[in-house]
């Protein structure tokens, strides 16, 4: 059965184009039920029933995984039987009658403005070539809402300083403009005049941030940044880069920004993923509501 994932994971990643992350999982989902109905001697795609799958979904919930992994298995492996009736390998699909199972949507952590501004204020406390560039990719960030992974991954040539915008590369390998405030451009700019190539030591890299290695910054890297400057600005909150994500979300809404512009520049493909700060503006007043009114 091997062969077949192989052939679906090329068909993906030709026709949908997806991200290798994307791919990855898909690879990992897919492979783990092959390997548990290779254990039940089920060996050829056609002789997967829906009592297998039934199992694999038990075994799944048997290892305590999380409503959301249990769900990320479901929907990889009824694609990749879907791909597999589309090529008609198989007629009938196991996976017709399962139903994912409803995920409690948490509320993503965000932060006040107040704190936003002084975790932005904290690499401003050195001036090194260092601090100067956190300091760019920390305000681009928050004032973007890109993931860390397009933050890290901007290209030089990619960024227009005349204009105002950066173009990013999101999920699906899909382009997306996103504007830069004053703020934001000014950051980069005091970047550009002198740290970048303090970095770089003669060194040539096509990304906008870069490492005295001369490498683009990692995930990991400037998470532990993030993570460094949180301790600096004496927040207690559990921040990750995620965290400025949802909090320049929250803070568009609340000044009156349109949904659908929200969900253009986080490069949401549905507008229900983005409705999810609708919900942290609602819980926001409710706590203010508890807080100050005196039959609360």
């Amino acid at each position: 059965m091997d062969e077949h994932l192989d052939s679906f994971l090329t068909y993906l990643t030709v026709n949908k184009g997806l991200s290798r992350n994307t791919l990855e999982s898909y690879s990992r989902d897919v492979s783990s039920f092959i390997k548990f109905i290779e254990k039940l001697n089920v060996i050829r795609p056609h002789d997967v029933k829906e009592f297998h799958v039934a199992e694999f979904l038990s075994e799944l919930q048997k290892r305590k995984l999380s409503i959301k992994t249990i769900n990320r298995h479901i929907v990889s492996t009824r694609q990749f039987f879907k791909y597999l009736i589309s090529n008609e390998i198989v007629s009938n699909d196991p996976f017709a009658n399962v139903n994912t199972p409803k995920l409690n949507k948490s509320i993503p952590d965000v932060l006040s403005i107040e704190q936003v501004e002084k975790l932005l204020s904290m690499p401003e406390v050195k001036d090194t070539a260092n601090s100067v560039r956190d300091t760019a990719m920390l305000e681009v960030l928050y004032s973007t809402g890109v993931r860390v992974s397009e933050l890290i991954s901007i290209e030089l040539n990619r960024v227009n300083m005349d204009h105002g915008y950066i173009i990013v590369l999101g999920k699906g390998d899909k382009e997306r403009i996103i504007p830069l405030g004053k703020v934001s451009l000014e950051k980069i700019k005091n970047y550009l005049i002198d740290s970048r190539s303090k970095l770089l030591r003669e060194k040539v890299s096509k990304f906008l941030f870069v490492t005295r290695r001369g490498t683009k910054m990692t995930r990991q890297g400037f998470w532990k940044l993030i993570k460094q400057y949180t301790l600096m600005a004496g927040i207690n909150s559990k921040i990750t880069p995620h965290t400025l994500r949802h909090s320049f979300a929250t803070h568009l809404l609340e000044r009156g920004a349109d949904l659908r512009v929200i969900q253009v520049m986080l490069g949401h493909s549905d507008i229900s993923t983005t409705q999810i700060y609708t919900h942290v503006q609602k819980e926001k007043l409710k706590q203010i509501h508890k807080k100050f009114h005196p039959r609360s």
